[in-house]
Parts: C-alpha cells; sequence; structure tokens
C-alpha cells in the first residue's frame, strides 16, 4: 500500500490545529511557533504531491479510495489534476506567511469588560481551514467535497467575528457589533448557497446512483449515463449558485467587503486568497466535468455576470474611503476576470483563469498584508488619515506600490500574463464582452493609483510623521512574495506547465475547440 500523500498533506494542518488549541494558555508564543512549524510541515508535503505530479500524466493523480458510507455510495476518494495541485501549493505556500503576519493579532488586549479571544485559538483556526480547503481541492467524492466545502465556514466564521480588526473609528463596542454583523452575513450567504448545493448534491445521486466524480463523468462521456436536459439544468445551477456565491460573483458578492474590512489582515487573505479560490475551482472541477452541456448553456449570462462584476468592483473601488474595502471591491473584479476566462470555454481563457487564481492569490496577500501592517501603525483604515508615508517609511511604502502594481496587471509581474490570457482567450470567442472587460484595467489602474498617492506621497502628516518602517518579521512575510510575483510575471511557465493538461482535459468535457484564427499566421 502506498503512502497516502494527499490524505497526510490536509491532515497535518488539522493535527496542528489540534496540537495549537491544546497548548496551555500561559504558552501564547509556543503555540504561535507550533503553528508556523506545522504550516511550513505542510508546505513541504505540498511541494511533495507538486514534484510526484507528472502534468503528460493520468488526469487524477496520488488517488485514494476508501469505503466510507457504503449504504449511501459515499466513499472517502481524494485526486489531484493540474489545476487542483497548483491550488494546493498556493494555500500551503500563503498559510506560514499568514501566520507570520499575524503573529501579534490575537494577543490579549483588555478594551473594558471585554478580551480579546486566547491566542491559541486564531492560529488553530488558521490551520483547520487550511486542512479543509486542501481537502476541498483533492476530494473526487462529490458528497465528500461538499462536506469540507461546508465545513470550512464554522472556523471562518469565528476568525471573522471573533479575532476582528481592533482598528476602528468608532470605538470598541460599535466595532464588536460590525463583526458579528459581517461574521453572520458570511455565514448565511455561504451556506444559503451550500443548502442549495446540498438539494442538487442529493439530485446527482438520484440522477447517477453514486457521488464519485469519476465514474458519473466517465458515465456522461461513455453515454451510459443519459442525464434529461432540464434536470441538468436544474442541478447545474444548484452547484454553481454555491460557487458563485464562495467565489464571489455578483450580485451574490456583497458578504465579501463586509467580512474583509472587519478582519484582520491576515485572515482577510485568508477569505479572498485562499478560501474564495475553492468557488472558482469548483466550477472548473465540477460544473464543467458533470454537466458540460448545461455549462454551455447558461455561458452568456455568467459572462454577463462576470463582465459586470469586472466592472462595479471596479468602479465601487475607486469611491472607497476605507482600504480594506477597496481590496475587497479589486478583488471581486478580479474574480469577474477568472469566472469570464472558464465560462469563456477557450483554452487560453481557462488557463489564463488558473494562472489568475495561483497569481491574484500572491498580489492580494502582499497588498492586502502591507495595508495591514500600515493600518495596524496608524490605528485607522481610512484613506484620507494618510498622506507622505514614503517619506517615514520607504521601504513599507516601497512594497505597497509592488503590491498595488501587481494588483493593476503591470507587464513583469505575475497577473499581467493571466490576466492578458483571459482577455485574449475571450476575445477569440466573445469579442465584445472582451472589448468591454478592458476597460476593468483602466478602472484598476485609476483605483490603485489613486490609493498610493493619498496614503503614501504629498505632506506627511502628524500623525504619521513617527511611524516605523517594517521590520524583520514584516519583510520576511512579504519579501518572498515579492520575489515571487516579479518571477512569474516574467517565466510563468512551472504554472502553466502543470495546469495546461488539465486545463485541455476540461475543453474535451464540454466539448469545446478554440476559434479557428480569422487569418493564418504566415509560414
Amino acid at each position: 500500500m502506498s503512502f497516502p500523500l494527499l490524505t497526510a498533506t490536509a491532515a497535518l494542518p488539522a493535527i496542528g490545529a489540534i496540537a495549537t488549541a491544546a497548548v496551555p494558555a500561559a504558552k501564547r508564543t509556543a503555540a504561535k511557533w507550533l503553528a508556523l512549524l506545522f504550516s511550513l510541515a505542510t508546505l513541504v508535503l505540498a511541494i511533495v504531491v507538486l514534484v510526484r505530479f507528472d502534468p503528460d500524466g493520468d488526469r487524477y493523480q496520488l488517488t485514494e479510495s476508501h469505503a466510507w458510507i457504503a449504504d449511501f455510495g459515499v466513499r472517502y476518494e481524494l485526486g489531484v489534476d493540474g489545476i487542483a495541485v497548483a491550488l494546493i501549493a498556493l494555500t500551503a505556500l500563503l498559510i506560514p506567511f499568514i501566520v507570520l503576519a499575524g503573529w501579534h493579532d490575537a494577543d490579549p488586549l483588555e478594551t473594558g469588560n471585554k478580551r480579546w479571544r486566547p491566542t491559541q485559538g486564531f492560529f488553530a483556526l488558521i490551520l483547520a481551514v487550511e486542512a479543509m480547503v486542501i481537502l476541498s481541492f483533492e476530494a473526487t467524492d462529490v458528497f465528500l467535497f461538499y462536506i469540507f466545502f461546508e465545513a470550512m465556514l464554522i472556523p471562518m466564521y469565528f476568525l471573522i467575528g471573533g479575532f476582528g480588526d481592533r482598528a476602528h473609528e468608532h470605538g470598541e463596542e460599535t466595532a464588536a457589533t460590525q463583526r458579528s454583523y459581517a461574521a453572520v452575513k458570511f455565514l448565511l450567504y455561504n451556506l444559503a448557497g451550500g443548502l442549495i448545493m446540498l438539494a442538487a448534491v442529493i439530485g446527482l445521486y438520484v440522477v447517477a446512483g453514486n457521488f464519485s466524480l469519476t465514474e458519473i463523468a466517465e458515465a456522461r462521456a461513455n453515454g451510459s449515463l443519459d442525464m434529461a436536459t432540464d434536470t441538468e439544468r436544474w442541478l447545474f445551477l444548484g452547484f454553481f449558485f454555491a460557487f458563485a456565491v464562495k467565489a464571489p460573483l455578483w450580485p451574490l458578492h456583497t458578504w465579501l467587503p463586509n467580512a474583509m474590512q472587519e478582519s484582520t489582515a491576515p485572515v482577510a487573505v485568508l477569505i479572498t486568497a485562499v478560501v474564495d479560490k475553492v468557488g472558482t475551482f469548483a466550477m472548473l472541477r465540477f460544473c464543467l466535468q458533470l454537466f458540460p452541456e448545461a455549462s454551455k448553456w447558461a455561458t452568456p449570462v455568467i459572462l454577463v455576470l462576470a463582465l459586470i462584476s469586472i466592472i462595479y468592483g471596479a468602479l465601487l473601488a475607486v469611491g472607497q474611503r476605507d482600504i480594506k474595502r477597496l481590496i475587497a471591491y479589486a478583488s471581486i473584479s478580479h474574480f469577474g476576470f477568472i469566472i469570464m476566462g472558464i465560462f469563456a470555454m477557450t483554452s487560453q481563457g481557462q488557463s489564463g483563469a488558473t494562472l489568475y487564481m495561483v497569481n491574484h492569490g500572491i498580489s492580494t496577500a502582499v497588498l492586502m498584508l502591507i495595508a495591514g501592517f500600515l493600518i495596524s501603525r496608524r490605528g485607522s483604515r481610512l484613506i484620507a488619515d494618510y498622506g507622505g508615508v514614503q517619506k517615514v517609511a520607504p521601504v513599507l511604502a516601497g512594497t505597497f506600490l509592488i503590491g498595488g502594481l501587481a494588483t493593476l496587471s503591470l507587464p513583469g509581474l505575475a497577473p499581467f500574463v493571466s490576466e492578458f490570457l483571459v482577455l485574449v482567450g475571450t476575445f477569440t470567442r466573445y469579442p465584445v464582452i472582451g472589448i468591454i472587460a478592458t476597460f476593468g484595467i483602466v478602472l484598476a489602474a485609476l483605483y490603485t493609483l489613486v490609493l498610493y498617492q493619498r496614503t503614501m506621497t504629498g505632506p506627511v502628516k502628524p500623525e504619521v510623521a513617527e511611524m516605523p518602517d517594517l521590520r524583520v518579521r514584516e519583510i520576511a512575510v512579504v519579501a518572498p512574495l515579492v520575489v515571487l510575483l516579479i518571477f512569474l510575471g516574467v517565466y510563468p511557465k512551472p504554472v502553466t506547465d502543470v495546469v495546461n493538461p488539465a486545463v485541455e482535459q476540461t475543453m474535451s468535457d464540454v466539448q469545446k475547440k478554440d476559434p479557428q484564427p480569422e487569418v493564418e499566421a504566415a509560414k
């Protein structure tokens, strides 16, 4: 029996969560180091998964399959394709930086009669989310995927509501109320999506007789499972609705700005760079593979919704006064690009969308974590409370600028390649959608550069005159991510080599081929 590598990769952070939570309350520093060590060990296993994965091999590799709830046909089935491998690597890479960035975010703080939750709980919850996200990327049993797709909401709820941002202009009591509101809104939106998906999961079992993704997809391909058109469309809508909430896609996005605004910066990164990727990943793995005809039927409407997300998110980002809400609306715009690339039904679009998931995770981590360091120094999220920071903290300002330039997809930084592929892939099949979507790039330049100008340039405000520059721990958090942004911006081939074969197989699932160019290239 071979070593269960995929199980180990998900189990290690779960064990770390239990071990961290069990550390005595007086040993807060020990709990932090334990969480960091478990996250680094998980990263090592994720690298082993990446190395052992053969892009030219079978579609699903490192597979595991064991009986679980036999009476209902539920199995513990795991397997990874190139898209899952890339996102597991992204998750495992970001968690150590999230832990390190949040080193002091959950330290006890007396505020009247209230006290922050134990430090151990903060880091244990982060590791628990990591375990559930990795299992979601690995699961090839639809019911198993559903369980962890929903279960990750519980630790996220406590991270948002129990360990929110301490910077609030209206005092602790109001801050606690708004944190609770953001956490409940996050939970209700995602639970509603999950309940609709549960009905679709049950419907899929009634039609197919099992929950195995590979068996159902194979039966669909060879014609042994003939799903009625209306049935397939209803099931698709049930799955897609849940994924669109998680993604988040307009108009199901409204939970995200509140959740990111009230969370600590590391938790905000966990939400948008890690957890939300499960939604877009699931569109590729489940919607297109299980319901190919329904996916093509829904494509025009989904592309319009994605286009609205791109423009709407960018426009609202331009008008924001709160730094975190600006980054949240920018992420809604970016997720619009990702979903547009997925449903453009071209190899360039889907490769770009998958690459965008990775690159967006890194660029958002840089920008949001630097914003968190900035906010913790000043004690305010409001853009108007800053000015002239680059004169007193040049390293902080410089890394903030790099994160912002990556957000607007500057050539030479990682998101440019993925956004370019998405636009090219969309334009070849839907030129009008592609042309309108390019305005999102213009708006991204506007909100990013205006944010930098208002916070970092101009006269030094008295409140930031003594602001310290980045410390060693903070540089250790952002420097590797900045290097990765530049490396993947210049040389994205390591990621595209892994994901492209999986994209080709997804295109085959929906029986789509890339449009032929109208003018043949000169020989």
